[in-house]
């Protein structure tokens, strides 16, 4: 398991960032990660190897001509503090081939280009799996604690690196997200045409997702399903990322999961969730609030284990964790063929860690 703090790193907020900020394995339905440099996206390095110097590029859109250079940046980059982001501009950053400064104004039409060296970075699991192949998609499955793209934490350990190792010089586009430390099943796009009918069935709800979670707790349903139907937003805490069940008058966005126990073991849930909506730590948030958190998790229901965590490591936490990731997998996905219409269903069992983990806690 990876361990927080690098030179890239000043805060453990940012840690936060990087470590949880990806939308969950329910979130960011229909928005397409391309993995080949395209206009206006951050380009990396090189693609296969350490690099020794990540190289990121924005184009200045029409709606940011006039800004000061770090909202720009803190646009591009919300997952970073403001701070990081002035200690950026100061470092390799320039516009028109020219030096700026934070009070720099950018213009539409503009690429701002920054460099910086290629920070250390934790060790991960590269081992993907290609589940389903077809000449318009992929579904691979992918192990816990790989992030899903670059950040200013992980480079060249991430999803889309080891895919860009795997696939060299195909078109990939990934369909969705998965948090780092989920594992599980993810659709990637091998044409734009494919992406953008997958964009669209993820946008229209057609894309069917199932997951399979141990909570903390045993959850009382005698085969019914339990409907959680509670709006999600931005939590009030201390971490950015944090999410919790808050009004849509107070901002929260609708969001439904539903729950069924496939397991119990004396201590133990295993649950089945189907979500229907795609927030941000959605499956975390309506576990946790139903008072059966997944183990493991590092967030809910409690923040501070994640700020220890961040500040100094699995040693901080282990005593507190009976897993050093969330148990939650992506275990199926059923979709519409994005040329044929037919669908298709990839399933994906429960993987050695949390399968074992069932086991040791049966008695």
């Amino acid at each position: 398991m990876s361990q927080p703090g690098d030179a890239d790193v000043t805060t453990w907020q940012d840690v936060a960032a990087h470590e949880l900020g990806d939308a969950d394995a329910d979130g960011d339905d229909g928005e397409l990660l391309a993995l080949t440099p395209d206009g206006g996206a951050e380009v990396y390095g090189v693609s296969a190897g350490r690099p020794a110097v990540i190289e990121h590029v924005f184009v200045v859109e029409n709606e940011c001509h006039g800004f000061r250079l770090d909202r720009f940046l803190q646009k591009k980059l919300k997952r970073l503090s403001r701070n990081r982001v002035q200690q950026i501009i100061s470092g390799d950053c320039e516009i028109a081939g020219r030096q700026v400064r934070s009070s720099s104004r950018v213009q539409a039409g503009q690429q701002v280009r920054f460099r910086r060296p290629a920070p250390p970075e934790p060790e991960v699991p590269r081992n993907i799996e290609v589940c389903h192949t077809d000449p318009d998609f992929y579904v691979i499955a992918k192990p816990a604690g790989l992030p899903v793209h670059p950040t200013a934490r992980y480079h060249y350990s991430t999803l889309t690196a080891v895919l860009r190792e795997r696939f060299p010089g195909e078109y990939l586009q990934l369909a969705h997200r998965l948090d780092r430390e989920t594992s599980g099943l993810m659709l990637v796009a091998r044409s734009p045409a494919a992406g953008s009918t997958l964009k669209k069935a993820f946008a229209r709800r057609l894309i069917k997702k199932r997951y399979l979670a141990i909570v903390h707790g045993q959850l009382e349903l005698d085969g019914e399903v339990l409907v959680l139907d509670q709006p999600i937003g931005a939590a009030d805490g201390i971490v950015r990322v944090r999410m919790a069940l808050r009004p849509e008058s107070e901002g929260g966005l609708t969001a439904r999961t539903e729950v069924s126990v496939l397991k119990r073991l004396p201590q133990h849930t295993l649950v089945e969730c189907r979500p229907h909506t795609g927030r941000q730590h959605q499956i975390r948030v309506h576990l946790a609030a139903h008072g059966f958190p997944i183990v493991g998790d590092k967030l809910y229901p409690d923040e501070q284990i994640f700020i220890d965590w961040a500040d100094h490591g699995d040693e901080a936490v282990r005593a507190r964790l009976p897993l050093l990731r969330h148990a939650l997998h992506a275990a199926g996905l059923l979709f519409p063929h994005p040329r044929t219409g037919e669908m298709t269903a990839v399933e994906s069992p429960l993987p050695t860690d949390l399968a074992k983990f069932l086991e040791a806690n049966a008695t």
